[in-house]
């Protein structure tokens, strides 16, 4: 089970890896301009010649990646409630899947700390 689990984890993360690989980084700029635009066209980052001042383009950064934090903790979250389901009783691997479990959601709490956090340092300047 625990080579299962891993191996669906580097598959993932091979994917990930490979994607951002290959996608230009000036075209997922432009993408998440594009988009943050259409979503708000009124905002300084879409009004600016430039796309925008640096704490924009810093707080587009940090949010897209504690978003990606984010769903690999509820990911998992659950990866560690289906390891306590299958564990039988078998104690090792129900204190393992507490520990998965327990490790995301502090994983969770500090994306959501450090988004407050560089929200807070950003609204300073």
């Amino acid at each position: 089970m625990k080579k299962m689990i891993r191996t669906v984890l580097v598959v993932a993360m091979l994917v990930l890896g490979l994607t951002l690989f290959v996608s230009s980084p000036e075209v997922l700029a432009q993408d998440a301009l594009d988009e943050a635009c259409a979503a708000d066209p009124g905002s300084a980052l879409c009004n600016s010649g430039t796309g925008g001042s640096v704490e924009d383009i810093i707080a587009l950064v940090v949010n897209t990646l504690l978003f990606i934090v984010g769903i690999i903790s509820v990911i998992m979250i659950i990866v560690g409630g289906i390891r306590y389901t299958v564990s039988a009783g078998d104690g090792n691997a129900v204190t393992g899947a507490k520990n998965t479990i327990l490790y995301a959601v502090i994983g969770l709490v500090v994306a959501f700390a450090s988004y407050a956090i560089i929200n807070w340092v950003l609204d300073l300047f």
